[in-house]
């Protein structure tokens, strides 16, 4: 049978509509079914536990579970590349943070992603500053003495860290280079390891987060010695500033974010930025991470916007301090 040519170039352009026309439907449905959040981080860790905070409660919102999936390897990118190469459907998200999308750049020259081309923000969720923290032993008693002590023993002493691409690698290596030591540096297959060996008195030192430390320097299984940020924390008040204790160049925080994979419909990213806003303005939600010591972003740092720009500057501040330590994996 012959079609007349304008009946044709109908149908044609009918038949290339629909796949815009089933994404819209799809959208205008969304969600129907639980959604998947990639944890690139062992359980156990702060990137799980932040990821659990918010989960719960943006699944309520929307109607459907947040199923968590705790996807481990190369310092989260190993996660990250599996959420980027997902469906771009909505049910499947990650939670990602500074060393997955800004780290990550300078520390794998073959990533497999782009984080700020390949993902699709949904908003910042929590952010942390970091604490300079040694074993119970260690001999120096403030952080001017640990200074002196690191940089005449540097050769003879270690460092943890969570896994190339943490956040206490990265904070760890800027760390160093201030002071300009290269003692060994330990890898752990993520936070709650690390602690145990730092605990233990198999490492000498490390950075993290009140999440990870707080409740061991309230005991004192650990010694701290500076918080990185301009001003204490109300959680540990009895903690010094890094300006306070002598080293006001350690101002350096930490930032956990959403993302999904480009090309997820705008309608149902505004759903889970919308979702993810009104969690973060649950008390609930809000006194969970204070007690972990961390700041929610106000409303002007939230949504997808303030993210996208966020990792931009991210990277660009850190790709060339992550250079100048020669830190690079493949």
């Amino acid at each position: 049978m012959n079609l007349p040519r304008r009946r044709l170039l109908h149908l044609a352009a009918g038949m290339a509509a629909l796949p815009a026309i089933s994404r819209f439907a799809r959208a205008q449905t969304y969600p129907t079914k639980p959604v998947t959040m990639i944890v690139p981080f062992t359980a156990g860790g702060p990137t799980d536990a932040y990821a659990r905070i918010v989960g719960g409660p943006m699944g309520r919102i929307i109607g459907q579970a947040f199923v968590m999936e705790n996807v481990v390897g190369a310092g989260g990118t190993t996660g990250s590349t599996r959420a980027m190469r997902a469906n771009p459907d909505g049910y499947t998200i990650l939670m990602g943070h500074i060393g997955t999308h800004a780290f990550s750049v300078a520390l794998y020259p073959n990533l497999a992603y782009k984080p700020e081309a390949d993902f699709e923000p949904i908003g910042t969720v929590i952010e942390t500053h970091n604490l300079i923290v040694a074993r119970k032993d260690f001999p120096p008693d403030d952080l001017k003495e640990f200074m002196t002590y690191v940089k005449a023993n540097a050769e003879k002493l270690n460092m943890a860290h969570a896994g190339v691409g943490s956040n206490s690698y990265g904070i760890g290596l800027m760390f160093n280079s201030l002071l300009g030591v290269r003692p060994t540096i330990v890898p752990f297959n993520g936070t709650a390891p690390a602690t145990t060996a730092l605990l233990g008195g198999q490492i000498d030192y490390m950075m993290g987060s009140i999440a990870d430390f707080g409740a061991h320097i309230q005991s004192g299984a650990v010694k701290v010695y500076a918080f990185g940020a301009a001003e204490r924390s109300p959680v540990l008040p009895h903690v010094p500033t890094s300006e306070e204790a002598g080293l006001p160049e350690f101002q350096a925080s930490s930032w956990w974010a959403l993302f999904a994979p480009k090309g997820t419909p705008q309608a149902i990213l505004d759903k889970l930025t919308d979702a993810l806003d009104k969690t973060l303005d649950d008390p609930d939600v809000r006194k969970r991470f204070f007690d972990l010591g961390g700041d929610i972003p106000g409303k002007p740092q939230r949504g997808q916007k303030p993210l996208a720009a966020l990792v931009k500057s991210e990277i660009a501040r850190w790709t060339p301090i992550i250079k100048a330590a020669n830190a690079k994996t493949q």
